[in-house]
């Protein structure tokens, strides 16, 4: 009899646990964008006015990624563990996946947005050096892996938006972009060392070893920095490109396109 009682609690304590790790990605979610969403109806930040422009930013840039991201999942260069997700797919893709490039986005796009207010007249410049290193390293790396699918297309394709960024646009805000990511950088290897197995007993999401340079800072591929960077800018790009083009009388907003 109390062998049937210690078994009955054991099953049911595992199928507790399981039902708790299944929400895991999608908490990962949650727990990304809920303060930041909070925050976006504080009166001295605002951040609730630009929506207009954020929403069509984001909404945008989601279906590029999303597109890249079905892809390469097809491909089998990275794939995801369903121990840890919730079990609804969109396409070939968890949910939480999709939602991702709406949470990371949003709260980064937040962010920025906050700290703009005080970087502004700081690191303002139209001096483009970091970038020129930053592109030349990306092209240089991304040549030398050309057989490695996530290693070359997110550095080539990079190299390209900050080419872009830097010789048609000239972004005076972009040395501002990097201070800004730099501060990021603290919460982004925070959720994506969960989503790649810190602190849990297998990764969210796997990657092929072939196709990527295998180097990782702790769990995150090192390739996961630039992929965030670029996911970013192009949101950042879009979001200001939007905003300089709303009614200016009714958005609160110290931003401005080139400013």
């Amino acid at each position: 009899m109390l062998r049937n009682v210690m078994g009955a609690v054991e099953i049911f304590q595992g199928s507790k646990e399981e039902g708790i790790m299944e929400y895991t990605y999608l908490l990962v979610n949650f727990f990304t964008i809920i303060i930041p969403f909070i925050f976006s109806f504080h009166p001295k930040l605002n951040f609730h006015k630009t929506w207009k422009a954020f929403f069509p930013a984001v909404i945008f840039t989601g279906v590029i990624f999303v597109v890249w991201d079905m892809y390469f999942t097809e491909m089998g260069v990275w794939g995801f563990n369903d121990k840890y997700l919730t079990g609804i797919n969109v396409g070939n893709l968890p949910l939480e996946e999709v939602l991702f490039f709406f949470c990371i986005p949003y709260a980064c796009v937040f962010t920025f947005h906050c700290l703009d207010l005080f970087l502004k007249k700081r690191v303002d410049s139209k001096n483009f050096l970091f970038s020129y290193i930053l592109i030349f390293f990306l092209l240089v790396l991304g040549i030398l892996n050309l057989g490695k699918a996530y290693t070359s297309s997110t550095f080539l394709s990079l190299a390209v938006l900050l080419a872009f960024a830097v010789f048609y646009l000239k972004l005076s805000w972009l040395n501002r972009f990097y201070a800004v990511y730099a501060v990021l950088l603290l919460p982004f290897f925070l959720v994506n060392g969960v989503l790649t197995g810190t602190g849990l007993e297998e990764e969210v999401v796997w990657y092929n070893s072939e196709e990527f340079m295998n180097f990782r800072i702790g769990t995150v591929p090192f390739e996961d920095i630039f992929y965030g960077m670029e996911l970013i800018l192009v949101n950042l790009i879009i979001y200001r490109y939007l905003l300089v083009k709303m009614d200016k009388s009714t958005v609160t907003t110290p931003i401005t396109q080139n400013s």
